[in-house]
């Protein structure tokens, strides 16, 4: 029920993912009037792979965090996350209200055991394929502890993907070598040194779409200005594109002939392609897809949990953060 669009986007792109995983089942959370009226006016549903479990509340795009916990126990969002917390569903995906899910999710699933806080987790395009940054907007602040256990996180989710047995960390900072950053950069560095991680070293802003490293780990703050940074500089390319293209006949002639390599760039940097960002450290799998993105974009999220469920990302994490803790014990007991 959540996004900026709401089920005109969400209910298409759920009927696509369906036609696309004929093995795969969806629970539509929300008003039942509503979505099967949505429903309606589409053919070919596959409703023997398509359930809807009611709700009676919806959380609003702007709506506090706390107040939503609170007052809206059986909002779609809510219900949707409880249903991942009882075992009926491997994974929920919302396009919803990014604080209110975090906090919920945090709440009804809590996180696994050596997890402080839950990160929010992206796939970025690079020129090598892909790179996983976290977190891009769930901690402000974090410890260098914490940012280990992001690079940890981050670690085993694009193993479980892409099949990498050791990827590749980096932690961003404004200079590849160790006397640059503050001092939870450095010490995070210390931390991913010494553990059992394919540590890169630092990495600076430019070396995320470089591709240089599988996994970028920054604090909150900073993640989120580089999404959103990123995000701008894309709508400026396009823009500066279509500005010039449009400019005389000749360069409309000329973006006609130029065409096929225009269609095969913006589908190369399509932001919907990447659209679905994971909060990882909890105990169940949790999508957030872009409040703004249409049914395309919406389908790329459900995707990216169906990938989740299938690689069983979850028990991964937990067992490589259980082996990291050990770790830590034994070299604590040797120093002593």
């Amino acid at each position: 029920m959540g996004g900026d669009i709401g089920l005109k986007v969400t209910v298409p792109a759920s009927i696509q993912f369906l036609q696309d995983h004929p093995d795969a089942r969806l629970i539509l959370v929300g008003d039942q009037t509503a979505l099967e009226a949505e429903l309606s006016l589409h053919a070919a549903v596959a409703r023997d792979r398509l359930r809807i479990h009611h709700a009676t509340q919806v959380v609003g795009m702007d709506e506090s965090p706390q107040l939503a916990m609170k007052n809206k126990k059986d909002s779609s969002m809510r219900v949707a996350i409880n249903l991942v917390k009882e075992g009926e569903a491997q994974a929920a995906v919302s396009a919803g209200n990014t604080g209110a899910l975090m906090a919920t999710a945090r709440f009804v699933l809590k996180t696994i055991p050596g997890i402080d806080r839950p990160a929010i987790a992206k796939l970025m395009p690079t020129v090598n394929g892909t790179s996983c940054m976290l977190d891009l907007g769930a901690n402000v602040d974090c410890t260098p502890a914490q940012l280990l256990q992001f690079g940890i996180m981050g670690s085993e989710l694009v193993s479980c993907l892409s099949g990498k047995a050791s990827p590749t960390v980096g932690l961003l900072n404004i200079g590849s070598e160790d006397i640059k950053g503050n001092e939870t950069v450095k010490l995070a560095a210390e931390l991913l040194k010494d553990a059992e991680l394919n540590f890169y070293g630092n990495v600076e802003g430019d070396d995320i779409y470089r591709g240089t490293v599988d996994v970028v780990v920054c604090d909150g703050f900073t993640g989120n200005v580089a999404l959103k940074t990123s995000e701008g500089l894309v709508h400026m390319i396009a823009t500066f594109l279509r500005e010039e293209f449009t400019r005389s006949w000749w360069t409309r002639l000329c973006a006609l002939a130029a065409m096929p390599v225009l269609n095969h760039f913006k589908k190369r940097v399509d932001t919907r392609r990447y659209n679905g960002a994971s909060l990882l450290g909890l105990r169940g799998i949790v999508v957030k897809s872009h409040g703004g993105t249409d049914a395309l974009g919406f389908r790329y999220a459900l995707e990216q949990a169906c990938e989740e469920a299938g690689s069983n990302v979850i028990a991964h994490i937990a067992e490589r953060v259980a082996q990291q803790l050990q770790h830590i014990k034994q070299s604590e007991a040797e120093a002593n």
